[in-house]
């Protein structure tokens, strides 16, 4: 390695140490001092990267040699910033190979005296001095009113926008430069991006010239006398531009009363092509970055260019309340600067009123969305922008601060993040500590995003995943002076821990505040008016500000351990509670629920320990009526949310077990036993509820655990029944109770009734009619015992009620049949939609022998011969029947998810004439559930796959609509809500995003009728 060993060459940060040692042994380096040229290496983010790049310049820019002449301190100090940019910048050091008339850049940087390591920051171009010489390199007048490029001879448009790129990158390799040697590069950092900005406003107003240029040969005068302004957007608007971005733009034009308004309308969309067809089109110098128009009214459906008074039109009438939002950092950048002010004076002021609109709420809850949406799985843990903890997570904070108080407080009125972050701080919307901070991790994550932008010029916004990608990056961020590398590992802890600090930025500093008015704080505490805090409340959709603002200071004042832990742990649930359906609710039950858990010591503890059970917590209140009574009746139960093992549902012999040894402890005590049966119920549902609630549990799975909670309540009722009747004459009686419909297929909902039948047989030796007289007790009995009120009554209960209209001869039939009546009624006057009936018939409590030979009944009748034609007929009718005189008056069809088009009843009939039609000769089909029915339909190729799919979609769809209406409002609903809240609520429940309603009634509407395609097409087919 001629006198360099590999200790040499690691410590100057090579990878591959045989290929460095072959390369420093290039005939381009023949001339330097090659331990002062390793020595300089070191400086370099990605030494192999850059000693290749150098050679390669060196060959096609030998005066470069110059800056390696001499030597300081062992190494070539003005060769640094070189080194630092090739090390850097693969896409600048292979632009400088490409251009080398263009290192003349590094000359003008030694020469300035930026070198290795100024004492203070590097100078600043200032926006003009960008202009000028990008205007000058496509030779037009920056003086002039209307600048033109000077086309002429071969100097074409194309050449120009040749000249024009090769400009920008030589005065971008500059900004680079200075960035790279800057001696604190967080210092510097914001007026990079301010320089970025300023370069891509001259390369937008240069390209504008050429296509003047371009035009006049067209449109004559014309095409001078249009005025275009382009207004930037986004990061381009604010000044805080990255090396590689879309500019975001929108164009106003304006043209002399003379002027045909169609002809200047055409004249300004073709300037406003062209500066994207200079800029980005092909071409022997690669194109810049896209320039963006989608900000425009209308987006891409919009015209490219509009009068400002079509501006003002547009906003004034149709505009979204994003789309003023998004003028909060819209600049002039280029074109006509006086036609850019007018449009500023007539547009900017209505960003700071958009507070004030209906929809400002749901604007604040998808710009919250925005900042995690869209993030890949296997990239989340690595974005720098997007991620939690990312820069947008800062800038949203940032910008809602903004838009909620910069209504009154003109001061807010800034476009850049890092002013605002400033001015709030000196508004006293911020803590001081919180501004230094939030500025701090601000400026680091853009220096990353830079560094690792600059390294291809390539749109990235994630941390790399090589380590020696990773080594380099470390190094990059670091002043030109160090020498010692930092690990990788040192890296991604850094990084880390900025993301861990920002991830707390939105609670410390949008909701801690909210505390302040009625809290006593600490005196580093930023302080907010009553009204600055309702106006933060109304920004999150909270409707009752005032009424918010008296449940934080009850659950916050004084000084006992419960109020310090409430103003720990409040201003993260007041965020989680934001993005609820109702804050307001979530936020009244949440104060109800801490009162009805007094000082219990476990309570705000879990809260403050487990974010797991805080979320779930925020996310019930606010979305669930339903279990919000439910929790406030039952507080303990709270302690499930963070335990997802104890909200696992109780197997049936579990419950029948507490149950009975209830009933043991209770025997002489009816009212008591009956009553901690319901209790058991009661808190059984709630888990059910919350388990559901958490994504805990799958449809069928509910249906199956509250099928079990009701069966095990109604076997508990039975034997107290039991033991009040067979009191006065002993037990006369076995009795059975058959479950029918949705309980027998065990696919229930919340709040569903029990629908029933009870069956009865003497024991030997018993009076027929005492043992029929002991039937009926029973069954009225055990009605009113899982129905009546009790004392003291179960609070919150909504319970168990028994229907039996099922049975024989319905409400005119004795309430309890015996099995020889059941058979005679069956073989002598049975109609066929009690055989369908039977189909989901299933006993659940009495007698075992009796439900055995019971069921040995049923099976016979169900699952005889198939239906003759003339009872498919029937039953048509009387599905049809059901349809028109069932469905409420006025209801409308689409909307009904049990009787409607699409809805549980056309799939449940439809599945049942197919067992009555089938089950004889496939005994696989003898099961009571729905959806198993369709399965096994399918494994028998009774029913297409596709269709069954269709089916069992629809019926999936509405038992959520059902049990999200149940859950949301507290009342049992079949109608699909038609208030665009409501809808929300079931949307969400239904497994759809924040903000999805009408997407969800969409996707409502659409699964329905296909549904309804299906049933119609089957249920109505000849055999």
């Amino acid at each position: 390695m001629s006198g360099l060993t590999s200790r040499d060459l690691i410590a100057a940060g090579f990878d591959e140490l045989e290929r460095a040692a072959t390369f420093l042994q290039d005939e381009q380096l023949s001339g330097l001092d090659r331990t002062a040229l390793l020595r300089t290496l070191r400086r370099a983010p990605d030494a192999d990267q850059a000693l290749l790049l150098l050679i390669r310049l060196l060959e096609r820019a030998p005066e470069v040699c110059r800056l390696f002449d001499d030597v300081d301190e062992g190494h070539h100090r003005q060769a640094v910033p070189l080194i630092r940019l090739l090390g850097a910048s693969r896409a600048l050091g292979e632009f400088l190979v490409r251009r080398p008339e263009s290192v003349q850049v590094l000359f003008d940087h030694a020469a300035a005296g930026q070198g290795e390591s100024p004492r203070e920051l590097p100078a600043v171009v200032d926006a003009e001095t960008f202009r000028t010489g990008l205007m000058e390199a496509v030779r037009a007048d920056p003086q002039a009113e209307a600048p033109a490029a000077g086309l002429e001879g071969e100097f074409t448009a194309r050449e120009a926008a040749v000249a024009l790129r090769v400009a920008y990158r030589r005065e971008l390799t500059a900004v680079a430069l200075r960035d790279l040697c800057a001696a604190d590069p967080l210092a510097y950092q914001p007026l990079v991006s301010q320089q970025l900005a300023d370069l891509a406003a001259g390369a937008v107003d240069a390209a504008l010239a050429v296509t003047r240029a371009e035009l006049a040969d067209r449109h004559g005068e014309a095409a001078h006398q249009v005025e275009l302004a382009v207004i930037g957007m986004g990061k381009c608007g604010a000044r805080e531009l990255n090396y590689i971005s879309d500019v975001d733009v929108v164009y106003v034009h304006r043209a002399p009363e003379h002027l045909d308004e169609i002809e200047a309308r055409r004249i300004a969309v073709s300037l406003a092509g062209g500066i994207s067809r200079t800029i980005n089109s092909s071409a022997p110098e690669p194109g810049l970055w896209e320039v963006d128009a989608n900000l425009r009214p209308e987006g891409k459906d919009g015209a490219l260019s509009r009068t400002l008074e079509s501006h003002v039109e547009y906003y004034r009438r149709w505009a979204h309340g994003w789309e003023f939002q998004a003028l909060l950092k819209a600049r002039p950048i280029a074109g006509s600067m006086a036609l850019g002010q007018d449009y500023i004076e007539k547009l900017w002021p209505l960003v700071w009123s958009s507070s004030q609109q209906v929809e400002f709420v749901e604007n604040v809850q998808r710009m919250r969305r925005r900042v995690f949406e869209h993030i890949p799985a296997e990239d989340v843990d690595r974005e720098i922008k997007l991620g939690r903890g990312g820069l947008r997570d800062i800038e949203f904070t940032v910008q809602l601060l903004q838009l909620v108080h910069g209504r009154v407080d003109e001061d807010l009125r800034v476009r850049d993040t890092l002013t605002a972050i400033r001015a709030l701080d000196e508004g006293e919307y911020m803590a001081h500590r919180d501004q230094e901070a939030m500025s701090r991790c601000y400026r680091q994550l853009r220096l990353y995003e830079h560094r690792i932008q600059m390294s291809n010029m390539r749109r990235t916004h994630l941390m790399p995943t090589r380590e020696p990608e990773l080594r380099a990056l470390a190094h990059a961020v670091r002043p030109p002076q160090a020498e010692r590398r930092d690990t990788a590992q040192d890296l991604l802890k850094a990084w880390r821990s900025v993301v861990r600090e920002v991830a707390t930025f939105h609670e410390t500093i949008f909701y801690r505040p909210l505390l302040s008015t009625t809290a006593v704080l600490s005196d580093e505490e930023v302080r907010l008016s009553s009204q600055a805090a309702q106006d933060r409340l109304a920004a999150l959709g909270y409707s009752d500000t005032s009424g918010a603002m008296r449940h934080i200071e009850a659950l916050t004042s004084g000084v006992t351990r419960r109020a310090t832990l409430q103003r720990r742990i409040l201003p993260m649930m007041l965020g989680w509670f934001a993005e609820g359906v109702d804050p307001d609710r979530g936020l009244l039950a949440f104060r109800r629920l801490s009162e009805s858990l007094g000082t219990s010591p476990w309570y705000l503890t879990m809260l403050r320990d487990s974010s797991v059970a805080a979320e779930r917590l925020c996310h019930i209140l606010t979305s669930s009526r339903f279990i919000s009574d439910l929790l406030e009746h039952s507080p303990e139960s709270s302690r499930w949310l963070g335990d997802d093992t104890a909200l696992q549902p109780l197997s049936f012999e579990s419950l029948w077990t507490e149950i009975r040894h209830q009933l043991a402890r209770h025997e002489g005590d009816s009212s008591t036993a009956v009553r901690l049966t319901r209790l058991v119920r009661q808190r059984e549902v709630l888990r059910i509820a919350i388990a559901d609630a958490a994504g805990l549990l799958e449809l069928d799975e509910v249906g199956r655990a509250l099928s079990d909670v009701d069966r095990a309540a109604t076997l508990g009722a039975l034997h107290v029944a039991e033991r009040e009747v067979f009191a006065e004459h002993g037990e006369q009686v076995k009795f059975l109770v058959v479950a029918m419909g949705r309980q027998g297929g065990r696919e229930i909902s919340y709040g569903s009734d029990m629908d029933a039948m009870f069956v009865h047989r003497a024991v030997d030796g018993a009076d027929p009619s005492v043992a029929d007289e002991q039937a009926h007790r029973l069954a009225t009995r055990l009605t009113a015992l899982l129905s009546q009120s009790v004392k003291p009554p179960v609070r919150g209960e909504d319970p168990l009620k028994l229907d039996a209209d099922l049975r024989p001869e319905g409400k005119n039939g004795p309430i309890s049949r015996t099995l020889e009546s059941f058979r005679e009624y069956y073989r002598r006057w049975m109609d066929v939609w009690e055989r369908q009936a039977l189909l989901r018939a299933r006993p659940i409590a009495g007698f075992d022998g009796l439900a055995e030979d019971f069921m040995a009944l049923v099976d016979e009748v169900r699952y005889g011969a198939a239906p003759s034609a003339a009872e498919v007929r029937e039953i048509r009718r009387i599905k049809a029947r059901v349809e028109s005189e069932r469905l409420p008056r006025g209801a409308d069809p689409s909307r009904h998810v049990k009787l409607g088009r699409g809805g549980l009843s056309d799939v449940e009939w439809l599945a049942q004439l197919m067992q009555l039609q089938h089950a004889h000769d496939v005994p696989a089909l003898r099961v009571t559930n729905t959806l198993d029915t369709l399965e096994i339909l399918v494994q028998h190729e009774l029913m297409d796959s596709a269709d069954a799919g269709v089916l069992a979609e629809a019926w999936r769809l509405c038992t959520r609509v059902r049990a999200a209406s149940k859950v949301w409002s507290g009342r049992t609903a079949d109608v699909l809500p038609s208030s665009r809240r409501d809808v929300e609520a079931v949307a969400r429940w239904c497994g759809f995003d924040a903000g999805s309603a009408a997407a969800f009634e969409e996707h409502y509407l659409r699964t329905t009728r296909r549904c309804r395609q299906v049933y119609e097409r089957l249920f109505y087919a000849e055999a």
